[in-house]
């Protein structure tokens, strides 16, 4: 049984999921929904039980010492709330945690329980894949939806993908024949430099997510810390002959396949970020808090140096195009 007491009612509220795993490839999605939770300082209403999803020969359990005493933390998924004020001030419904590792229909109808119970009238959920993409070029984000309507409605692409899924295809078809309105968001990340962080492909996911729901987005040091990393991965890749003719490679097949778009689109989106946040600066704080107070959850801030050397490019053969489904960077 569900029981929210602690939460009072909320505002136009929208869930953003995010699973660590397979579906989040350099932890850009679960990193971008714990930036989120930092920014805006959610608090942490409810905590799904790790001894029904997971198992811990797989997702190990974490001893530490709190204030001389053992403690350990279970991996599970934890549902905060954030409500991000402005003119149209509305709520967030984070869920955050680790794809878990059994009974996924059970996982999902339990998540979709509190979607009913807090009114959310929207879900989505966040993923990251690796591409054939140039780290040097903008990410590239997908939006995806297996509801027609909402394709139309919001630009967005209705999925084709068969084959292999993750715990984000299953939420997401689980939403559908729910009658709940469902989004992915998919970042594709360089398969050659997929150690997290990767807080580019972080950036990308936030402001895409930004336009789908129209809110403003504080975004912190993550700016510069993706300048940072794209000057690490530069120097790495400028290292070693044979990646760097690689990435020149993926740079020209990337703009010779936009070229002809000219991106209009995309262009008057940017512009319309950019109003966005100048008019918020000059006007009221659009930062958030959460609805019932706290300091929120820690948020581990990763530092863009110490990753490990970018891995050699494939050999011919070898087919490294696809996301962890198996797919182009449009999956579900």
């Amino acid at each position: 049984m569900i029981e929210l007491e602690g939460v009072p009612e909320l505002i136009d509220p929208v869930m953003v999921a995010a699973f660590e795993g397979w579906n989040d490839a350099g932890d850009a999605a679960s990193t971008a929904v714990a930036h989120l939770d930092r920014e805006w300082k959610g608090e942490v209403f409810a905590a799904l039980d790790a001894e029904d999803y997971y198992d811990f020969q797989v997702n190990r359990p974490t001893v530490f010492m709190d204030a001389g005493v053992r403690k350990v933390t279970w991996p599970t998924t934890r549902l905060s709330v954030v409500r991000v004020g402005g003119d149209k001030p509305r709520d967030l419904v984070l869920v955050r945690g680790i794809e878990p590792s059994m009974r996924w229909r059970s996982f999902c109808n339990e998540l979709l329980g509190f979607a009913h119970e807090l009114g959310v009238e929207l879900v989505v959920v966040l993923g990251a894949l690796l591409g054939d993409t140039p780290h040097t070029r903008p990410v590239p984000i997908s939006g995806t939806t297996s509801d027609p309507d909402l394709a139309r409605r919001m630009g967005l692409e209705e999925t084709r993908y068969e084959g292999p899924t993750g715990i984000v295809g299953i939420l997401q078809e689980a939403c559908t024949h729910a009658g709940v309105p469902a989004v992915s968001l998919w970042a594709a990340v360089p398969h050659y430099v997929s150690q997290p962080p990767n807080p580019k492909a972080t950036l990308a996911l936030l402001n895409r997510l930004e336009d789908l729901i129209d809110v403003r987005i504080p975004l912190g040091e993550l700016a510069e810390d993706a300048r940072a990393w794209q000057v690490g991965v530069d120097q790495l890749a400028a290292e070693d002959s044979e990646v760097s003719e690689y990435v020149q490679s993926l740079e020209e097949a990337r703009d010779t396949a936009e070229l002809p778009e000219a991106s209009g689109e995309a262009i008057a989106r940017e512009f319309e970020r950019y109003l966005r946040r100048r008019d918020g600066a000059s006007g009221p704080s659009a930062g958030g808090h959460a609805t019932d107070g706290g300091d929120g959850p820690s948020y581990r801030k990763d530092a863009p140096g110490g990753r490990a050397r970018p891995s050699r490019p494939p050999k011919p053969e070898t087919d490294t195009g696809t996301g962890p489904d198996g797919e182009e960077p449009s999956e579900e």
